[in-house]
């Protein structure tokens, strides 16, 4: 009597659990058929004892397209039978996913960040005018703030105008501008001023989390 036993694992493998060890056995006796009219005849029998073992699947778009793809991934792509839908592909399968691209930039000033860098080349698109010299002054502040919270200090605006000079490649020129930038102790400050305020507001939800406890 215990010389019948079997140990799952001595057992087949199973390639889509889920289904069960019966259910693979169906699969593999199908595949032993010699016939395929025979081979066809069991294929839709066990579709339609796989659909009543998944019955969540129902609601699922291409429901029985799904269990006809499980059904020759199970018999291991070796079932010859005929299906209503494209029979899936082993290698399609297998295959892995394709790399995925990182960015490759690797700017000179990195503490502007890429987005500052996508910002020029858009404003370099647009035709000349107030929008565009507005969006170019804002730019720049953000290019002089990044510039501080990296360097901690002060900078000229002159270094800002070269760098957004640089960076555009000659396209946008605010070297000779009469325009000034917002002064450092001024975006310092506001920096200041956000990061208080949200030390309050977590304080305050701190202190009001403690009194519903009480």
């Amino acid at each position: 009597m215990i010389d019948d036993l079997e140990y799952n694992t001595e057992r087949e493998h199973l390639i889509i659990p889920e289904y069960g060890r019966h259910l693979q056995k169906m699969i593999n006796h199908a595949k032993s058929l010699e016939t395929k009219e025979e081979r066809n005849k069991v294929a839709k029998s066990i579709i339609a004892v796989m659909g009543n073992l998944q019955p969540h699947l129902r609601d699922v778009p291409d429901f029985q397209h799904k269990l006809w793809d499980q059904l020759f991934i199970m018999s291991d792509f070796e079932l010859d039978a005929d299906s209503p839908y494209p029979k899936p592909s082993e290698e399609e399968l297998t295959a892995g996913p394709e790399p995925l691209k990182y960015p490759q930039n690797h700017p000179k000033y990195r503490f502007y960040g890429n987005n500052i860098k996508t910002m020029i080349d858009v404003a370099v698109t647009w035709e000349d005018g107030d929008l565009k010299e507005a969006l170019v002054l804002t730019i720049a502040n953000h290019m002089k703030k990044c510039f501080l919270n990296w360097n901690k200090d002060t900078v000229k605006d002159d270094v800002i105008f070269n760098h957004l000079y640089e960076l555009s490649g000659g396209k946008i020129n605010l070297k000779n501008s009469e325009e000034d930038l917002t002064d450092a102790s001024s975006l310092m400050r506001s920096k200041s001023k956000y990061s208080k305020n949200s030390s309050k507001k977590s304080n305050k939800k701190k202190y009001s989390n403690n009194r519903k406890r009480y």
